[in-house]
Formats: structure tokens, C-alpha cells, sequence
């Protein structure tokens, strides 16, 4: 698995809102209802009514997440899943793994407000048309398709850029945690036998979903979903569709699961065993690595020319982004464990 660039077509965390004074206003209005009209005492008495039925399912920090956040994603998560014929855990169980995910989501957001940074307007239009082009549409037709979905081209757009602002936290504090010395690449080039002048190195045009082990999903419902991904695949649906149901790989998933061209060392290595033994256009059993189940598929290999000096740049990146890939699943457990979470469920 690789941290990628393109991004899902929801990020699931909105920025914390504020309560408002609707408690407040309804105690007001007992006292004060003679002196009200009767029409515009029902108007408040409706809109003070839909403020108190909203509350906060959980604290992150000094953020909070409310119920019309939580429900408004799983109404998403439930029509993606009708639209495309797949199957949901209970409701109780979903509500749970989407509020983790939007916790996540909200430390992360917290700490690229603290840091300032920002994603300006020609990064997140260049992003936007990146992921169109990706998906093989123009960025018009992008924007029907998400309107077809049941959402806006403006939601979508703010959506990416807290998930650019995410991805930007996440390498400042990932590229301060990895290294790769001249030794590793060394080694490397030693355990695959690269002689001196070789000027070739094989790459996999691969596809991937991955199901993730979480609080609420324990390894046997992880492989079993995996199975399940699979099984749809099997049966001729589309992996484009699969990859974005399924796929808790956030960074493939909106480009249906595509990895692009893989080279060696990119990958952790149960994922590079199982991928090395595939044929073109065969899929995988599910594959267990330290980020939870995979279905693979090769869709093509070649070989690339190379120098030896660009090789050794080549490996010293793969490296990079294999540790850098393990390193995030550590830090994002160690942020979860270190923030102040209240879950209200």
C-alpha cells in the first residue's frame, strides 16, 4: 500500500461546531408565550425543537462532533452501499466504525489548524481535476457524477481539502520519524541481486482492496469482508466499484483501488509476496499484512530502464514509502491514544 495523492470522495469529519443557545430559548419561551403571536411562537417552537434534538456524540480535544455529522455520514455511507448493491454492518456497529474514522479525522484537522496550514485554491483545483482525470472523466463530468451521488461539487471540494490538509500533517510528522541510510539501500540491492550495470528494474501495475482491522471489527469480520470483496469481484463487478465500498485504503479507493506501477521494496513485504506470485489479471486470495486484508490484482509488468544511479534514488524511495506506510499506522495510534476522546454513542 502506498500513500497516494488522490483522495476519497467523502472525508468523513466536518469542522466542529459550536452548540447553540436552543435549550436556552426554550426555556425562554414558557414565559414569554403570551406575548408572542401563536404563529411565530410554532415557528420557534420548531426551529428550537430540530436545535435540541441535535447533540454531540463525541469530544475530540476542544472539538466536538454532533449527531446531524454523524448521521449525515452514515445516510452517505448507506446510499453508496445501495447504489452499488453491497452489504453493511448493523446499524449500531456502522455508526461506530464511522464515528472512529471522524474522530481520526478531527485529530488530524486539529493539529493542521494549530501548524496554519493551509491548501490554497489552485492546489485543490488542480486536486479536484486530478482525481476527474484518474477516474477517466472531464472535470464536468466529475461534478454530474457527484451530483448523481446524492452530493455538491462545493461539499466535495471542501471535503479534499481537509483531506489534503490531513495528508499534509501527515507527512511533516512522517518524514520526521524515517530515514533511509546508503547501507539500506545497499542491502536492499544485495538481497535482490543486483549486479553493478544493470540497467533494468521490473515494475507491477497492481490494484488493491484492503479491509482494516478496527475497534468494531475484530480479524474474522475483517477477512470475512475481504471474502466477501472478493466474491464480487469474482462474479464480474466492477473494481473500481468494489475497491470504493469496500476499501479502507483512502488513498487508492477513490481511483478504484489503483496502485499505478509498484515497484520492489514499495510495499510491505506480505504484500509484495503476493503480488510477485499473481498473474496478469488474476486476483488474490485474501492477503494478511499489518494493515488488514488485501484482494490484489495485476493488471500488467514491465520492465523499466534505468542507470545505476537512478535505480539506487528509485530503491532509497521505495524504502522511504514502506516505512513511511508502517510508520503512519503507528503515529495515528499514538495521536488517538494521546487526544482527549469522549464518545457519546
Amino acid at each position: 500500500m502506498t500513500i497516494r495523492n488522490t483522495l476519497l470522495t467523502r472525508v468523513v469529519t466536518k469542522r466542529a461546531k459550536q452548540l447553540s443557545a436552543g435549550s436556552m430559548m426554550a426555556l425562554c419561551l414558557g414565559a414569554s408565550a403570551a406575548l408572542v403571536p401563536f404563529t411565530l411562537h410554532a415557528q420557534n417552537f420548531e426551529s428550537t425543537q430540530r436545535q435540541t434534538l441535535d447533540s454531540v456524540v463525541a469530544v475530540v480535544n476542544e472539538g466536538v462532533i454532533m449527531r446531524s455529522e454523524l448521521d449525515d455520514r452514515i445516510q452517505q455511507v448507506e446510499q453508496q452501499a445501495e447504489a452499488q448493491g453491497g452489504n453493511l454492518p448493523p446499524r449500531s456497529q456502522l455508526a461506530q466504525q464511522v464515528l472512529e474514522r471522524m474522530v481520526m479525522d478531527e485529530i488530524q484537522l486539529q493539529m493542521a489548524r494549530q501548524a496554519n496550514l493551509s491548501v490554497d485554491d489552485t492546489e485543490l483545483n488542480r486536486q479536484l481535476r486530478t482525481i476527474a482525470e484518474s477516474n477517466g472523466m472531464s472535470l464536468d463530468e466529475f461534478a454530474d457524477a457527484v451530483e448523481a451521488d446524492g452530493m455538491s461539487l462545493a461539499d466535495v471540494r471542501e471535503d479534499i481539502r481537509r483531506e489534503m490538509l490531513m495528508r499534509q500533517v501527515q507527512q511533516r510528522r512522517i518524514s520526521q520519524r524515517v530515514s533511509v541510510s546508503e547501507r539500506d539501500v545497499e542491502r536492499f540491492l544485495s538481497q535482490q541481486g543486483t549486479q553493478q550495470g544493470q540497467s533494468f528494474i521490473e515494475e507491477t501495475q497492481a490494484r488493491h482492496v484492503l479491509v482494516e482491522l478496527t475497534p468494531t471489527r475484530d480479524e474474522n469480520q475483517a477477512r470475512a469482508r475481504a471474502e466477501q470483496a472478493r466474491q464480487r469481484l469474482q462474479q464480474g463487478d466492477d473494481f473500481a466499484a468494489v475497491a470504493r465500498e469496500f476499501s479502507d485504503d483512502r488513498g487508492s479507493a477513490m481511483n478504484g483501488g489503483e496502485l499505478g506501477w509498484v515497484r520492489p521494496g514499495q510495499t510491505v513485504p506480505a504484500f509484495e509476496e503476493a503480488m510477485g506470485s499473481l498473474d496478469p489479471n488474476q486476483l488474490s486470495e485474501p492477503v494478511r499484512s499489518q494493515f488488514g486484508y488485501h484482494i490484489i490484482e495485476v493488471l500488467e509488468r514491465r520492465r523499466q530502464d534505468v542507470t545505476d544511479e537512478s535505480r539506487r534514488e528509485q530503491v532509497r524511495q521505495a524504502i522511504f514509502q514502506r516505512r513511511a506506510n508502517e510508520e503512519l499506522q503507528v503515529w495515528q495510534r499514538e495521536i488517538r491514544e494521546q487526544a482527549f476522546v469522549d464518545i457519546r454513542l
